[in-house]
């Protein structure tokens, strides 16, 4: 980010149109869109071989390739989304969506429709960015609900999918699918551009093209060798290869991210606890939602002679299937209730546990087409509930300018989690094929169950070491001393949020130099105590963060070895906020000898491994500094240069501790490393 950047007006959110159920019908319709692209070509998988003259495994590349764009797309549009437009990355995935399915359509060969396909993968990035375009243009009080039931389209896209495209398959041909894909895209463009509001929450500065490279080299090869190892082998030296290219392109893009100044994925936000558990929930809560759908629609395919299935037509089966997926949509006002009165990280502990005891109840409970399709409800019933609760966790723990952002990765590890699912389930099954002969065995099935539930379970217990917290914008109103709801004690954020006064808030922190200060980190609070936004500057020192209007707020920031230093100062989109950093932390004292300050003694200090961090020499009154290494235990030497005397003694450096007067030995006898009061 350049300085003429930094020093642009900021642009005013609009105020938020008064439409908020169209918004969220059409957002919540463009996500059941989106889950659609994931089953449409299931059911037509098993006669594509003689349809397109091909092998399974090369039909299979149709399911695949979509995955693989998905997981490259979503994290590249959602980072532009934050940059340069929510609306205007919805339309462009809607756009590539109608370009793959025209291309579907007409495909008269499996290489076209495999292009297709990998088209329609630009699709999925519609939910995390139609959530984060929620937040930025719902009032308060409806996000949760909205969030809820944009979550919830997982569920029914998937349910209806599956019987939806098998029906027009079976009537009007495989092209017909891919046409019924070209309206939906058509309609979802016209309904995003007459009703979805542009956010002007912005995050300013450059796209992270190199990051954005290797995250998609290593993530295609990480899902190639998850999704395909089943089939090549995992010990073959494709997947092996897939797996080596992923760790060391990984390896690279790390450190690429910690140091490049505006990363596509700020590793450090994604590293911090909440965000960090929420993720790892995040997948395990991914497989244990893929295995419910794959393998409760092979028992009921499966016929009756093999002892564990049921029988039923691929459409029978999806509209088994179905009644779970409106389940989850009927969950969402549920879910935004249990956040809104007990938190997020409650909502996704119980959307877990239900999940795992759903699980649970699929072993025990899988005699007749009921039990199998109560305990899918139930689990159906978990993952809405826990679903819900993913984007709100992210959103409560990133800054506003990230939203969109954050929530990509989480569906992008989310992903992960049913790849993973969906290789995991795919080798049971085969082993217990292998066992019993034609069909799986039953105790292969249930084991699918129990590593499910196992998965749900541990998503469970990750979620309950997530910090508590509420976020003011789902929270309920805060209450009176005589415990009514006053909308004279609510928070401004809230209130000024929902008058749709949000402004962007741009500055620079520098140093006393006048260079800039990289990674520090700006918080903005309301004189309530109550926290607007926070931001980490880039390379320049530039930051910017969204509040809920101009006015006087509590600036705290500080940066690596800076004390931290607060203002209350009036903020307006119009000017910079200029933030200088004039205290450096460091580690100081006086050297002495005989009570006489020694002048030029070189005073050095080294890590527990006897490498120097830093070393200076004292002034003529004895005194010396050094730049505040990292706390620990570290090794203070002073030496007189005059005679050649030296001490050592061991230190402990800490944010209380940091200043170790040094009396050097004289002829007699003295004490060193004396921490000075």
């Amino acid at each position: 980010m350049t300085i003429s950047e930094v020093e642009s007006p900021a642009v005013v959110a609009p105020a938020k149109p008064p439409r908020t159920a169209a918004i969220v019908l059409v957002l919540a319709l463009c996500g059941t869109a989106v889950s659609l692209m994931q089953t449409l070509v299931v059911p037509l998988l098993p006669d594509f071989p003689k349809l397109l003259d091909t092998s399974i495994d090369n039909a299979s590349w149709l399911v695949t390739v979509t995955l693989l764009t998905s997981a490259v797309a979503t994290p590249i549009l959602t980072r532009l989304a934050d940059m340069y437009g929510k609306r205007r990355m919805i339309v462009i995935s809607l756009v590539v969506l109608l370009i793959g399915s025209v291309l579907g359509a007409v495909a008269d060969s499996l290489m076209l429709l495999i292009v297709a396909r990998a088209l329609q993968g630009f699709a999925p990035a519609l939910i995390p960015i139609g959530i984060s375009t929620m937040r930025d243009a719902l009032p308060a009080d409806k996000i949760g609900g909205a969030v809820a039931l944009m979550s919830a389209t997982l569920g029914i896209g998937g349910a209806v999918g599956l019987p939806l495209s098998g029906v027009i398959y079976a009537a009007f041909g495989w092209q017909a699918v891919f046409w019924g894909s070209v309206v939906m895209a058509v309609v979802m463009l016209v309904l995003v551009l007459a009703v979805v509001p542009e956010s002007s929450v912005r995050a300013p500065g450059s796209f992270d093209w190199l990051g954005a490279i290797l995250m998609s080299i290593a993530l295609t090869a990480l899902l190639l060798a998850i999704s395909k190892g089943g089939q090549w082998g995992w010990l073959s030296q494709w997947t092996l290869l897939s797996f080596l290219v992923s760790i060391l392109v990984f390896g690279l893009w790390v450190p690429w991210e910690l140091r490049t100044g505006q990363p596509l994925v700020d590793l450090r936000t994604s590293a911090r606890r909440p965000v960090l558990l929420t993720n790892i929930a995040s997948l395990l809560a991914g497989f244990a939602m893929f295995a419910n759908m794959l393998v409760a629609i092979q028992q009921l395919q499966f016929p009756v002679s093999s002892g564990i299935g049921f029988g039923l037509s691929v459409t029978d089966a999806g509209l088994a299937m179905l009644p779970g997926g409106i389940l989850m949509v009927l969950m969402a006002p549920v879910s935004a209730a249990i956040t809104r009165r007990f938190g997020a990280r409650t909502t996704l502990l119980i959307g877990l546990s239900v999940t795992g005891f759903g699980y649970v109840l699929r072993v025990l409970l899988d005699g007749s087409i009921i039990e199998l399709m109560f305990g899918v409800m139930v689990v159906a019933l978990g993952i809405a509930v826990s679903f819900a609760s993913m984007p709100v966790l992210i959103m409560q723990s990133v800054p506003i300018t990230e939203t969109a952002a954050a929530n990509g990765l989480n569906t992008v590890v989310r992903s992960i989690g049913t790849s993973t699912c969906s290789a995991t389930v795919a080798a049971v099954l085969a082993a217990g094929t292998i066992a019993s002969g034609a069909f799986p065995s039953e105790a292969s099935v249930h084991a699918t169950s129990w590593l499910a539930a196992g998965a749900a379970f541990l998503g469970a217990a990750v979620a309950f070491y997530i910090p508590a917290r509420t976020s003011p914008a789902l929270a309920h109103p805060p209450t009176s001393r005589t415990g009514v709801p006053a909308a004279s004690v609510r928070p401004d954020s809230v209130r000024r949020a929902e008058a749709g006064t949000e402004v962007v808030i741009r500055g620079r922190v520098t140093k006393p130099n006048g260079r800039p200060a990289r990674l520090a980190v700006v918080s903005v609070l309301e004189r309530t105590g109550q926290q607007a936004d926070w931001a980490r500057t880039d390379n320049e020192g530039c930051w910017s963060v969204v509040v809920p209007g101009a006015g006087e707020y509590l600036v705290v920031y500080g940066a690596e070895g800076w004390a931290a230093r607060s203002e209350l100062r009036e903020l307006d989109p119009a000017t910079v906020a200029m933030l200088e950093m004039n205290q450096r932390l460091t580690v100081a004292g006086v050297v002495s000898r005989g009570g006489w300050p020694v002048e030029e003694a070189l005073v050095v200090l080294t890590d527990s491994s006897g490498e120097s961090v830093g070393a200076t020499r004292t002034d003529e009154g004895g005194h010396y500094e050094l730049g505040l290494p990292p706390i620990g235990r570290y090794v203070l030497t002073a030496l007189d240069p005059a005679d050649g005397a030296a001490q050592s003694e061991d230190v402990v450096v800490s944010a209380q501790v940091r200043r170790f007067n040094v009396l050097l030995p004289d002829l007699i006898e003295d004490e060193v490393g004396t921490p000075a009061p």
